[in-house]
């Protein structure tokens, strides 16, 4: 009765990991990277309303089907126009749940009316913005953040190798407009709007690594949001992670990349410990009972 009790529990508690660890990669998914909103509000009233309606219903019914996607609508003299992108390596999953969490963060985090609103997630992004807004250049720097920390010696010259074989591979893509590589323990990421062409993405991700190279300087991490854009990079003293970095919202993430790792370690490894322990001790009990059994 003994092992099939620690059968049982040893299921239990491959399955608990398997579900942290789940959670806590969604959990980095979700988490927010900036919000841009306008300063003025729409007029319009209820007629202005059903406009953004129309326009996150549209991009959440959409956002099933496709990572990128974009659209306008107008209502009673109101035209809007908006888009959402999800990153590349999400799952059609993935990035569903993510436009369906950012979404409505335009209201919670702008207002219900204001003229514009973009948000960006370390999984996705999504943007709307009445007729007439004034508009900015693709390379406008729209949000950078970089790494306290430091890669040591030789780091800068890894990572800008590393933006090198990231814009190769960028231009070789075919114009999928995403591309992720390493070399020598830095992960880097770069991803454009979904209708850039292939010049103007590769373009645009030029200016982004220039700026993360004069704004970060030798810091370990950092991303670079361009208005049609975005690069993030991460070093990882003990190499690249299996499967990537996976940092960079459809844009950015390198907080992504390296916290996201060490909080599903320490989630993980807490869950392990501890059914360790509680095996260890159901297993000396059945071992106990079988002997006064005998």
């Amino acid at each position: 009765m003994g092992f099939k009790n620690l059968e049982t529990l040893l299921l239990f508690f491959i399955t608990a990991l398997g579900f942290l660890s789940s959670i806590s990669i969604a959990a980095d998914l979700y988490s927010l990277i900036y919000k841009g909103c306008a300063n003025g509000s729409l007029g319009g009233g209820a007629a202005t309303q059903q406009a953004i309606a129309s326009i996150s219903s549209s991009l959440i019914t959409q956002s099933s089907n496709s990572k990128f996607y974009k659209t306008s609508t107008s209502s009673s003299g109101q035209s809007l126009s908006g888009l959402y992108q999800c990153r590349g390596d999400l799952s059609g999953t993935d990035c569903a749940a993510c436009i369906n969490r950012v979404i409505p963060m335009w209201s919670s985090l702008c207002g219900p009316m204001a003229a514009a609103a973009r948000v960006q997630l370390n999984g996705c992004y999504a943007l709307y913005q009445a007729a007439g807004f004034p508009q900015v250049a693709g390379t406008q720097l729209l949000f950078k953040t970089c790494g306290s920390g430091g890669g040591g010696n030789g780091f800068e010259e890894r990572r800008d190798t590393a933006f090198s074989n990231l814009q190769n591979g960028l231009s070789g893509s075919g114009g999928a407009g995403f591309y992720a590589t390493s070399y020598q323990s830095v992960y880097a990421m770069a991803q454009c709007e979904g209708d850039l062409s292939a010049g103007d993405c590769g373009e645009c991700v030029a200016e982004a690594v220039q700026k993360a190279e004069v704004e970060c300087g030798g810091a370990a991490s950092g991303q670079v949001y361009l208005d049609k854009c975005y690069i993030s990079y991460n070093y990882y003293a003990d190499g690249v992670p299996r499967g990537g970095g996976g940092g960079g919202g459809g844009g950015g993430g390198g907080i992504g990349g390296q916290q996201t790792g060490k909080t599903v370690a320490i989630v993980v490894g807490g869950a392990a410990g501890l059914g360790f322990v509680v095996i260890c001790l159901l297993f000396a009990r059945s071992l106990r009972k079988g002997k006064d059994d005998y």
